[in-house]
């Protein structure tokens, strides 16, 4: 999954692609590096980032999602990565298929059923705080056991609201609202949230706590995102969200001929609007 920032101030690449020609050009060339997916966002959720109104999140995101899920030369699906019904809606319009929420559809009670309506896939991710908050002293009783039992009532929240469990991802939230050790020791044990019976998303690129453990900035933490999504994978990841597709996608190719572990293919293991 490729990431498409349209915003000014995400913590790794903001203002680079808030231009919307800039951000439909580097969506088209993640998916050339190997995206199997392009996740479109317009509200930085980095700690401490400020809300954005649905009104602005709107104008930057719809014209690239119009753009990258065209249909005639749509170079991969495309998903709206916003917690707002508001904007999911006239992303689902404009030709998006996924709607990723970072709060798993807490924020706005009218956002699950409108997914339920649209029958789309549901990607609900843990988040412990909102990000203005989050990294405020985050804790837990055991990291993986709190976050498996969150995510299962997030998929019955989901479920109960009308959304098919077949269409339902779910994501452990590096990053949002942990510690180094929490990220870590959810990395170590990511096998356990199998149980859940649903597709894993992983999101390590380019994080904090990869500056934390290397000493490097936003700019030289390539290799520990390379090296965390290909432990991710061979943990158990599905999907891994990614900021450097093309190196990314070089290494799982060779995970791939050593390990034995396939990249996930689209095609194969997402259920689309209509499908059943």
């Amino acid at each position: 999954m490729g990431i498409v920032n349209v915003t000014p101030d995400s913590f790794s690449d903001g203002g680079r692609f808030l231009d919307p020609e800039r951000a439909i050009a580097h969506g088209r060339e993640l998916a050339a590096d190997g995206a199997e997916l392009l996740d479109v966002g317009g509200e930085s959720t980095r700690p401490g980032a400020a809300a954005v109104p649905a009104a602005l999140e709107l104008e930057r995101v719809v014209p690239v999602i119009a753009a990258l899920a065209g249909p005639d030369d749509s170079p991969a699906p495309v998903s709206v990565d916003t917690s707002k019904a508001a904007v999911a809606g006239p992303a689902l319009d404009a030709g998006a298929t996924i709607v990723n929420d970072v709060t798993a559809l807490r924020a706005d009670a009218d956002l699950a059923p409108l997914c339920a309506e649209r029958d789309c896939t549901v990607l609900l991710m843990h988040m412990q705080g909102t990000p203005r908050t989050m990294q405020r002293n985050p804790t837990y009783d055991d990291v993986v056991d709190d976050i498996r039992a969150f995510l299962a009532s997030r998929i019955e929240a989901a479920t109960a609201a009308g959304i098919a469990e077949e269409r339902i991802w779910v994501d452990p939230g590096i990053g949002f609202g942990k510690t180094v050790d929490h990220n870590l020791e959810l990395l170590r044990r990511l096998g356990e949230l199998r149980d859940l019976g649903r597709p894993i998303v992983v999101g390590t690129s380019r994080k904090s706590f990869l500056g934390s453990l290397t000493g490097r900035g936003v700019d030289g933490r390539l290799g520990g995102t390379v090296a965390s999504n290909v432990l991710a994978l061979v943990a158990g990841a599905d999907i891994l969200r990614v900021h450097e597709v093309r190196e990314v996608r070089r290494a799982l190719t060779v995970v791939e001929a050593i390990a034995g572990v396939t990249p996930w293919r689209h095609e194969a293991r997402c259920a689309r609007p209509g499908d059943g």
